[in-house]
């Protein structure tokens, strides 16, 4: 298994390397997981010359993110946005084996060339508020607070000299709060040559995809050289992969809202004794593939191919098995593999494409590559003043261990109690971290960074605990749905070039009464008027009889008359002093 993995991951680095000759190229990847659900993967894949790069001469890499990066002086970038949990038990190994997803939220992380650290973390800054309105999100918001710098966790995917290694800094920052939207998917689509019009961009709707079980998208920028060959180049890979509901997808839009459906068209198990006209046993399906089209699932046929991807690269596959009916628009051309389990298409460039698999009797399925591990983790104890962390890490594989990072990027008001991390095998308390790197938190400035090296023998399931304190905010630090919690980052699981991305976490944290302060305002507020305004009253009024007032008026006007005479007549004596 090991062996042919390590294959795999050859083979995709050669192909890689291949076609990083050409300039553009994109690709669909249509595989089914159950009989109701569809994973569809988008990969675009631009490349530029370094020296093209550096003169700010663009033609399939964006010019926008293409001036972001000279800027902020970046030299390799990832950013995430994802939405949903990947069901590892029933769909399989997760797609591009995980490298191109990210946790809940936003993730970014880049290597920023800098002398200086603090140097880096002012690119950094930069980067991030760049990023931030290109792509419409809150990236601005990844502050010192939500920045950490991991040390074995992440690795260069591209080629860097011995040089640039020296000076690269590594800065990684989550998001786990932002929800993703259409907003972000539009600056995503204009980074493209075709920008959605035409080609495997054309099927992208905002209404399909985040209305799907589970969604990411992902852009890489990298730099690359062939081996043995001067020329460098600088590729951009942009990714969308979602898990998509047949039944959901194929649901009009002039019908959102799903009704019952009507008593003659259920789908009825009659072998079963109770049946009748009133009680209705639902039929098992499982055996049969779900009937479905391109214009049903994505809303309308794929609009042609896009022009300017030209490298003969088949812009659409499908992972079925070669015996499963399928049905395409006319002028196109089917490529069998010898795996027996794809197929792709060669398009024509000026015409529509559709594609149709009718309903069939399942005979046989392709199999789900089995995920090296399974992750699980949850919140452990109880009470408003301490918590626990809980990891289940599960190896599946009868017959190798499995050596893995686990990185946790945690707030500052989350504060890890490092002497209670303990890791237990198969409920016995064994030495399983190898190795172990702990950054701790201070308040209001960072937060805490903990990586774990550890192992996991063949057939085994590791646990691994900590327990935390929460600590007490400013109620100015609380968000206005503050009792809804505060969302915690999800684990990073790094296996060489697998990487898992665990559930993010719900923290509660005390929260007061966010009423009080404006009633003890108002109170108080109360309280000091009638004071002040009583002892205002005693100092300025005088209190005389009703009978008197007439008379201590005519008395005060006269002392005012005079006053102002008085006044006067100094002021001419003083006048006629002067021309004398």
């Amino acid at each position: 298994m090991c062996q042919l993995r390590s294959l795999l991951l050859v083979l995709v680095a050669i192909f890689s390397l291949v076609h990083a000759i050409s300039d553009y190229h994109e690709q669909l990847v249509l595989r089914p997981l159950q009989p109701s659900l569809l994973l569809a993967s988008f990969n675009f894949q631009s490349n530029t010359s370094w020296e093209s790069f550096e003169q700010q001469n663009f033609r399939y890499f964006p010019r926008s993110l293409g001036q972001i990066l000279q800027h902020a002086n970046t030299r390799e970038l990832h950013l995430r946005f994802s939405l949903g949990q990947w069901d590892a038990e029933s769909w399989g190994a997760r797609p591009w084996g995980g490298r191109r997803e990210g946790g809940t939220g936003v993730e970014l992380w880049a290597w920023v060339e800098a002398e200086t650290d603090e140097d880096a973390d002012g690119r950094w800054l930069t980067l991030t508020n760049a990023l931030s309105g290109l792509f419409c999100a809150s990236l601005n918001f990844i502050d010192s607070t939500r920045t950490t710098k991991p040390v074995m966790s992440f690795q260069p995917s591209g080629y860097h000299t011995n040089s640039t290694l020296s000076n690269l800094h590594l800065l990684h920052g989550t998001l786990p709060r932002e929800v993703v939207c259409t907003e972000n998917l539009t600056p995503f689509l204009k980074l493209l040559p075709c920008k959605g019009k035409a080609g495997i961009s054309s099927l992208l709707d905002g209404h399909k995809l985040f209305d799907a079980s589970w969604q990411s998208m992902s852009l890489d920028v990298t730099p690359l050289c062939l081996p043995g060959s001067e020329e460098c180049k600088l590729q951009i890979t942009q990714t969308i992969d979602m898990v998509l509901d047949i039944q959901r997808s194929k649901r009009p839009r002039d019908n959102p809202i799903p009704r019952p459906v009507p008593s003659e068209e259920l789908k009825c198990d009659t072998s079963k004794p109770y049946h009748s006209s009133d009680v209705c046993f639902p039929l098992d399906t499982t055996s049969q593939e779900e009937d479905w089209s391109l214009a049903q699932i994505f809303g309308h046929a794929m609009k042609g191919t896009c022009p300017l991807a030209t490298d003969g690269i088949d812009p659409v596959c499908i992972h079925v098995p070669h015996a499963r009916q399928v049905y395409w628009s006319e002028g196109a051309q089917e490529h069998k593999d010898k795996s027996g389990y794809m197929r792709c298409f060669e398009l024509a460039p000026e015409s529509d494409f559709e594609m149709i698999l009718p309903r069939q009797e399942i005979s046989e399925k392709a199999p789900l590559e089995q995920p090296l591990l399974y992750a699980q983790r949850s919140f452990i104890g109880y009470g408003q003043e301490r918590g626990g962390v809980q990891a289940i890490l599960t190896n599946p594989s009868p017959t190798s261990a499995v050596d893995f990072v686990y990185m946790e990027s945690l707030p500052w008001f989350m504060k890890l109690y490092l002497h209670t991390l303990t890791a237990k095998i198969n409920g016995n308390s064994e030495d399983v971290i190898q190795e172990m790197y702990y950054r701790p938190a201070l308040d209001r400035k960072r937060g805490t960074q903990l990586e774990v090296r550890m192992f996991i023998p063949a057939n085994s399931t590791v646990i691994l605990t900590y327990e935390f304190e929460k600590a007490i905010l400013r109620y100015t630090e609380y968000p206005p749905d503050a009792n809804r919690g505060f969302d915690i980052a999800s684990a990073v699981i790094t296996i060489g070039n697998v990487s898992i991305r665990t559930t993010s976490l719900l923290l509660p944290l005390p929260t007061p009464d966010f009423s009080m302060p404006y009633n003890v305002i108002i109170l108080t507020s109360t309280v000091m008027a009638l004071a002040f305004g009583s002892i205002f009253n005693l100092l300025v009024r005088r209190f005389v009889g009703a009978d008197e007032a007439e008379k201590l008026d005519i008395r005060m006007l006269r002392r005012k008359v005079q006053a102002v005479a008085s006044r006067l007549s100094r002021r001419f004596m003083k006048k006629t002093a002067k021309q004398e």
